[in-house]
């Protein structure tokens, strides 16, 4: 894996960390590789109950690193191509994918900009802690874009349709203040506190019925897409998955005991 993005498993939480602080975590390929792979590595380690996902240095992430986006448009005119964009099919549509359908929580530790596929890689998120001095961009429509990793999907459904529209229309930075406000970041703590405060969210996800967490991700992606009696069907479905798990079991037991639960993640 490329040094760009650090990755470390502790206690059942891997730890995602995009490391380009000079570049404010901005993508090159290696990096969007690399990020692609260690998403996938901890959605399928079953040692990993959570996942955390931050950024070193001053920025989450800017998105797409326009000095080797620029090269590449330039190669393309050269070539009479238009393989720039396969990124967003390679890299950009699997990371979010990555993010928002491996069957454990990630959250999202904000620590200072995130815009265009970086903002869209954090709305993915399941959870969303922000530094009081951080900002959020959608960007793409600044630099003649339309939008990618999934900000027309997350973002209507984190902030409803009307001010999606106008975030991705007129893209403004959005401080960490206005995105608590809006529904984008769950929980807004003092830049010195992030680490800590979003480790804390994290690891108790990571110590927390990971079947039924898989389950619930699973039941709000569906619900966003079907009817009433649609999603009532899928629910009948994931619960009895999750009422089957072992820790649905002993939870229940704890609780006539009148004990605190212990979970096991199966």
């Amino acid at each position: 894996m490329a040094d760009t993005v650090l990755y470390e498993v502790s206690d059942g939480l891997a730890t995602i960390t995009l490391n380009r602080p000079d570049a404010m975590n901005a993508l090159d390929t290696d990096t969007k590789i690399a990020l692609r792979d260690a998403l996938r590595r901890a959605a399928e380690d079953r040692a990993v109950r959570a996942v955390l996902l931050t950024g070193t240095g001053r920025a989450f992430c800017v998105g797409q690193d326009l000095k080797e986006h620029t090269a590449s448009l330039a190669a393309d005119r050269e070539r009479g191509t238009n393989r720039t964009w396969d990124t967003v099919r390679d890299h950009y549509s699997p990371i979010t994918l990555a993010i928002a359908e491996m069957p454990k929580p990630v959250v999202a530790a904000v620590n200072g900009a995130a815009a265009g596929a970086g903002a869209g890689f954090a709305f993915a998120a399941d959870y969303r802690v922000v530094a009081d001095t951080a900002a959020f961009n959608t960007a793409f429509a600044g630099v003649g874009l339309a939008g990618d990793s999934g900000v027309s999907w997350t973002l209507p459904r984190l902030v409803g349709h009307g001010r999606a529209s106008d975030l991705l229309l007129f893209p403004r930075n959005i401080s960490a203040e206005e995105a608590l406000e809006l529904g984008i970041a769950n929980k807004v703590v003092p830049a010195g506190e992030l680490a800590a405060t979003a480790e804390a969210a994290a690891r108790r996800l990571a110590s927390g019925p990971t079947v039924a967490y898989a389950a619930i991700k699973k039941a709000l992606a569906s619900g966003a897409e079907r009817s009433l009696r649609e999603t009532l069907g899928v629910e009948e479905e994931l619960q009895a998955v999750a009422g089957a798990s072992e820790d649905h079991r002993a939870a229940v037991e704890s609780f006539l005991k009148k004990e605190r639960p212990t979970f096991l993640g199966r």
